[in-house]
């Protein structure tokens, strides 16, 4: 088997033990490129080179071997670090194991420094390696991240767009018809075309509520009464559209919140209270909100069926991992509590400061407090304008 190459970096200032360790590294099938040094200046200029292992004495002339060490590791140095010492205590031993060393020998007892070297060397290597694919994966994550903030956005500009898209066209076809249908009912000749006009009228009705209601689902305008209105209202008609006991509390009637925090709560309410109508089985549920401790907290508890461990590891139950994905565009967090025939509760927080709040608000104005140039009805808080 042929030696094995490695530059080393020997701080010694001993000539003896100098050659006394070169010659245990070639013993040890090592033929080392070996340089040695003895100040702390003479180190530092040293380190402006790439080495494979530093191996250091712990009495230096003007400093010690831990001193050696904390210098590599301070300019950023991940060259393994072996302290030969000729005396070296328990208590020394652990310091320098604990500030980054790799390993400690005596000069009494060298076998063991080739052993030690190349071992030093592989786990140096497997630790960088293990950096680089941990950096590796926090950027990746970091795009997948960006990626679902990303999504969000855009899939908010699109519910927008058709929101105004049905406003302007189908709420002026329908106006139009409307005025139609008025006019024809006050000219109408005889009783039965009155009538029919009148259903059709009825028919208009139904299909202005409607398309109301579409805009609503869309782009929440009810958020520009605050997100405590929006949800209480959504809480009182989720309980008159399923017939489930439903349940609103808050902490404050009025907060002051980030712009694009409102739009990712109703959000986050609105997706929990369709899976509890969808899938919980449940009669009662509560809305909770409260503002304590700079955080924002949104809690939809139900008394159902619960989820499993199969139901949440479904390949294809995106519902959850969409949950999370909107709260952490605003720099929130969601939590799940669950458990079989106990009900299911999901909490919602975001910090109230912070740099993603007003992520979303930032690459889409106008979503919390903005009608975009479409009246109100101001007898109507769900509506975008009256037909």
């Amino acid at each position: 088997m042929p030696p094995v190459r490695l530059k080393v970096l020997h701080l010694e200032d001993n000539e003896g033990d100098h050659a006394l360790v070169t010659v245990h590294l070639m013993r040890g099938g090592i033929q080392a490129d070996i340089t040695r040094v003895e100040t702390e200046a003479a180190l530092i200029e040293a380190l402006a080179q790439d080495w494979d292992i530093i191996l250091s004495d712990y009495n230096l002339p003007g400093y010690s071997g831990l001193a050696a060490l904390d210098k590599v590791r301070s300019m950023g140095k991940l060259v393994p670090f072996i302290l030969v010492s000729g005396e070296i205590g328990e208590d020394i031993a652990v310091q320098a194991m604990r500030n980054g060393a790799n390993d400690y020998l005596l000069k009494s007892n060298l076998t063991r420094l080739a052993p030690a070297a190349l071992l030093a060397i592989e786990a140096n290597r497997t630790r960088i390696a293990k950096q680089r694919a941990d950096h590796a994966l926090t950027r990746s994550r970091q795009q997948l991240r960006e990626l679902a903030q990303h999504l969000q956005t855009s899939i908010e500009q699109e519910r927008a767009a058709i929101a105004r898209e049905i406003h302007d066209d189908v709420g002026g076809a329908l106006t139009a018809v409307k005025f139609d249908l008025a006019w024809i009912a006050r000219h109408a000749p005889n009783p039965e075309i009155a009538e029919r006009v009148q259903q059709a009228l009825e028919s208009v009705g139904h299909a202005h509520e409607a398309s109301q209601r579409i805009m609503h689902n869309l782009r929440p305008a009810i958020l520009e009464q605050g997100l405590v209105a929006a949800l209480q209202w959504m809480a009182d008609r989720f309980g008159k559209r399923t017939g489930i006991e439903t349940t609103f509390r808050t902490s404050h009637e009025k907060m002051q919140l980030a712009p694009g925090v409102p739009l990712v709560a109703y959000r986050f309410a609105q997706e929990a209270l369709t899976n509890v109508s969808k899938h919980a089985q449940a009669t009662r549920v509560s809305v909770d909100v409260s503002q304590a401790g700079g955080v924002l907290s949104i809690e939809v508890t139900d008394n159902g069926r619960g989820l499993s461990t199969e139901d949440l590891a479904k390949a294809r139950s995106f519902g959850i991992r969409g949950l999370h994905e909107r709260a952490e565009t605003v720099g929130g967090w969601v939590d799940l509590s669950s458990k079989p025939g106990g009900g299911t509760s999901l909490i919602l927080s975001v910090p109230l400061s912070g740099p993603e709040n007003g992520f979303i608000d930032r690459l889409l104005p106008g979503l919390d407090g903005d009608a975009s140039g479409i009246d109100q009805d101001p007898d109507d808080p769900t509506a975008w304008g009256n037909l």
